[in-house]
């Protein structure tokens, strides 16, 4: 706890002056004031963040964060509890999704155990084992309150370690069967919002399936009454030790000024997480795309962000982040390399602006 209490008192604002004039060095640009939308955005939340005008950050990395979920035994997913350490297995040869993506974003893939049910080869994969899983959450809390710190405190730890290796841009993954149910329940536990509203389907489900998952999981909140002014609390209750990670990731982020990508949405109830711990986290945070997952409307309009993607994508594993990457890259380098209006002997003061605010 020592750790994360660090942390979270140690969070400190984005630099908002050095937004400004990243804005006014984005409108300075040989272009109509505001025609690369929400690029110059991204540009300038970069900004605000490194406290540089310009910025060149090459070295990026998703983390993927790997657990099971008790809950799935009772039947909460389609697909069974053991494809979690397969589909894990399956990262550390190349061939799955986060793999293909981030190779072409150029970034790194980093995966940690952080509570998988099985025994894995850890020379491939980062071993921070908590417990082979929560527990299920339909009859018992599903991890002990010193649990859930600690995977928080995990994440922390792997950004410390991920800044002191260079990377500069960090995105949020996760593998784990079951793991749209905990952020689901998660959700309505640090909020008002309904299982109507933000449960989804996850991999896949027939209707019955997805009205059986519903009512297990309205009757997980209703047995816990987790209380939504202590997100750790909700984490221990009803959480996944993959989102507590997450949110740790988040934290460390914002302390060590370092920009964060939103996933989908277990990656962004870990967000929720880490914006109920200190609001400030928030500002660190750049989202990717719009998971086809419905919790995720809810959560996005809870922090306040725009999602930049619409794809209707729903793979999570941190699929979203290489993506951002991308747009990332190219906002930063229209800051490098777009030449001014002096440069291009053109009078900028003609120009109306016809943004809106």
């Amino acid at each position: 706890m020592q750790l994360l209490n660090k942390i979270i008192t140690g969070i400190t604002p984005i630099n908002e002056e050095v937004g400004r004039e990243a804005k006014k060095h984005y409108d300075n640009l040989l272009k109509p004031l505001g025609s690369l939308g929400r690029l110059e955005e991204i540009g300038v939340r970069i900004a605000a963040i490194t406290g540089k005008i310009i910025n060149h950050l090459p070295k990026k990395c998703v983390v993927v964060f790997a657990s099971d979920n008790g809950i799935c035994e009772e039947g909460v997913s389609s697909a069974p509890a053991a494809i979690t350490a397969i589909q894990f297995l399956n990262m550390t040869k190349g061939l799955t999704g986060i793999n293909v993506l981030s190779k072409q974003a150029g970034s790194d893939v980093f995966l940690v155990d952080i509570g998988v049910n099985a025994d894995l080869p850890y020379d491939r994969i980062i071993n921070k084992k908590i417990r082979r899983g929560t527990r299920n959450m339909l009859k018992e809390e599903a991890m002990t309150r010193e649990e859930a710190v600690q995977a928080i405190e995990i994440g922390i730890s792997m950004v410390e370690d991920l800044a002191a290796k260079g990377y500069q841009v960090i995105g949020t993954g996760e593998m784990g069967i079951g793991n749209t149910s905990t952020a689901a329940t998660v959700i309505m536990g640090l909020t008002d919002y309904s299982a109507e509203v933000v449960v989804g389907k996850g991999a896949g489900m027939t209707e019955e399936d997805y009205e059986r998952k519903k009512e297990i999981l309205k009757t997980v909140i209703s047995k816990h009454q987790p209380n939504r002014e202590d997100p750790i609390e909700v984490l221990s209750k009803v959480g996944g030790y993959d989102i507590a990670a997450m949110a740790g990731v988040f934290l460390g982020c914002a302390y060590y000024k370092i920009p964060v990508v939103i996933d989908g949405v277990i990656s962004i109830t870990a967000a929720l997480v880490a914006k109920r711990l200190n609001p400030l986290a928030v500002s660190y945070m750049i989202p990717s795309h719009f998971s086809a997952e419905p919790g995720y409307a809810t959560v996005l309009k809870e922090l306040g962000l725009d999602a930049y993607l619409q794809l209707k994508m729903r793979l999570g594993e941190g699929s979203g982040c290489p993506l951002a990457f991308f747009l990332i890259d190219c906002a930063l380098a229209i800051g490098r390399e777009m030449g001014t209006f002096a440069q291009g002997d053109i009078d900028g003061s003609v120009l109306v602006d016809i943004r809106e605010d």
